[in-house]
C-alpha cells in the first residue's frame, strides 16, 4: 500500500493486469453478485434526474424494478446502490444481440441523450474505492468471473491502473493520476 494525497492505494493496481473481455464473460459483473453497483449521494440525484431519458433503453423488467424500488436503493448499511431485478441483474442492464450485458445508462450516454456515462463504481471496475472519514482506500477486486480479463490484460500487458485510467481521472482528477503514474514508474524500476 502507498499513500497518494488523501488515498491509500493497493500496489495490486500496479502489479495486476486487466482488460475486460466481454466476448468471454458476457458482462457477468452486471448480472452476478448479491448487490447493485455502489453509488455516492451525488450519483443518486443524477440517476433520479436522468431516469426518464434512460428509460427508453431499458428492458421491461428493468423499468418494473426501478419503478417499484426507485432509481436507487439503500442497503442495510445505509449505502446507496443500483436496484436489482429479482435480486440478480442490475436494473439498468440491457443485452445486445450476442446476449452480452451492457449498461442502458452508458447506451443513453453513447447516443447523446445523457451526459453522465454510468456510476463511477462500474467505470472503475476492477478497482473498488471505499471512502473513510480521513482517506479513501483504492483496492483491486479479484473476482473469478474476470479471469478472462486478467488473461487478456496479461497478454496485452495492460496494468489495472492503465485500463481504468479514464475512470480514475474522473474519480480523483488528472493530477492524482499523473502522480500515480510516477509511482508506477518508480515501482517498475
Amino acid at each position: 500500500m502507498f499513500q497518494l494525497g488523501k488515498t491509500i492505494v493497493s500496489e495490486e493496481i500496479l502489479e495486476k493486469d486487466f482488460v475486460c473481455n466481454l466476448s468471454a464473460c458476457k458482462g457477468a459483473c452486471c448480472i452476478d453478485g448479491e448487490a447493485g453497483a455502489p453509488l455516492d449521494e451525488e450519483e443518486t440525484k443524477i440517476l433520479t434526474e436522468i431516469y426518464p431519458k434512460v428509460k427508453p433503453y431499458l428492458r421491461k423488467k428493468g423499468i418494473e424494478a426501478i419503478e417499484k424500488q426507485g432509481a436507487f436503493v439503500t442497503n442495510e448499511w445505509g449505502e446507496f446502490e443500483t436496484p436489482l431485478i429479482d435480486g440478480k441483474d442490475c436494473a439498468y442492464v440491457i443485452f445486445d444481440k450476442n446476449k452480452t450485458a451492457l449498461c442502458a445508462i452508458e447506451e443513453a450516454y453513447n447516443q447523446g441523450d445523457v451526459t453522465w456515462k454510468k456510476p463511477v463504481s462500474c467505470h472503475l471496475y476492477p478497482i473498488r474505492v471505499k471512502d473513510y472519514s480521513e482517506f479513501a482506500a483504492v483496492n483491486y477486486h479479484k473476482w473469478e468471473i474476470c479471469d478472462d480479463a486478467c488473461t487478456l490484460g496479461k497478454e496485452l500487458q495492460v496494468p489495472v491502473y492503465k485500463f481504468v485510467k479514464q475512470a480514475l481521472v474522473r474519480k480523483f482528477g488528472q493530477n492524482w493520476y499523473d502522480e500515480l503514474e510516477k509511482v508506477a514508474e518508480k515501482y517498475k524500476s
